[in-house]
């Protein structure tokens, strides 16, 4: 837990529960280790297997499931190959277009003076960042430059972070309107769609972590089942396995768009995983231990 990226708090939090609810089984030694850089400098000698709770940044990207590879250590979530391509959400939005995924109409920007790429209402957003951190919904021409350069400035920060070289981009989607929507999967079981109705529409940062009036309802739409298996084909594409959720923007006529997936989901009380596999019978404690008991490593 913890890491050097943005969402290292959340991190910390995540992982403080998944510590404590493996440790509550009585059938494991847990050990806690909260990295404070990119390495695996604070990892045990004798460990059998690695629960991530790290969320972006280096174990997000592929670089703690390297390392973890390199070791012969086994792992939670998805390697360190499908790990890269959906920390990037360039690549993924490629990989599922190939795939026939349907996702939102996009572009890419990297000058800070360049005009919006598509039709407003849209989204800017850094291509490698999570939890929301550097997004914008850009309702109009008068909000873009405070957008775009957010977006920018936020892909040169991650870019910092990890020791990546190369000119800051931003991915700037047509905004979806609708309803949005999520999907955790686990091993290869797709768990019942959580709605998500936040404040005013947006699902930023505040309204994931902070706010007790972001909403989450199991919905009843006769859609559910497709999304599942888009889902499912989402992360077959991106080559997952372990935990992962998948995000949806529905419009009010019922099409849905996979917005990102997430390698590394939370594990707070705000966290959306636990809140689906509540609704099929397992506890979070029972949901901590069959993540673990699939870790796997390259």
């Amino acid at each position: 837990m913890g890491g050097t990226s943005n969402e290292r708090e959340v991190s910390l939090v995540s992982g403080r529960n998944v510590a404590e609810a493996l440790a509550s089984l009585g059938t494991r030694e847990v050990v806690p280790v909260v990295l404070d850089h990119d390495n695996l400098d604070a990892l045990p000698a004798d460990v059998d297997a690695c629960y991530v709770t790290l969320h972006g940044g280096w174990g997000e990207s592929g670089g703690v499931q390297a390392a973890l590879d390199a070791r012969g250590i086994p792992y939670t979530g998805p390697g360190a190959a499908a790990c890269r391509l959906t920390m990037d959400k360039i690549a993924t939005k490629r990989t599922l277009d190939a795939a026939g995924v349907p996702t939102a109409p996009w572009a890419v920007v990297a000058d800070s003076a360049a005009a919006c790429p598509r039709p407003f209402p849209c989204v800017a957003k850094p291509p490698c960042d999570g939890s929301s951190v550097g997004i914008s919904r850009v309702p109009d021409a008068a909000a873009w430059p405070a957008a775009l350069k957010l977006a920018l400035e936020t892909d040169a920060g991650y870019r910092a972070r990890a020791g990546i070289g190369g000119t800051p981009e931003a991915l700037v989607e047509d905004f979806i309107p609708g309803r949005e929507m999520t999907v955790g999967v686990i091993g290869h079981e797709a768990l019942p769609v959580i709605e998500i109705c936040a404040p005013n529409g947006w699902y930023g940062y505040e309204e994931k972590y902070n706010s007790d009036a972001t909403r989450y309802p199991f919905p009843e739409d006769d859609f559910l089942p497709e999304m599942q298996r888009l889902a499912l084909a989402a992360f077959d594409a991106c080559g997952c396995r372990g935990v992962t959720r998948v995000d949806f923007r529905v419009t009010p006529e019922g099409k849905m768009y996979v917005l990102e997936l997430n390698t590394s989901p939370g594990m707070t009380g705000h966290s959306l995983v636990p809140k689906a596999a509540a609704r099929v019978g397992l506890s979070f404690a029972a949901l901590c231990d069959r993540v673990l008991e699939g870790a796997a490593h390259d």
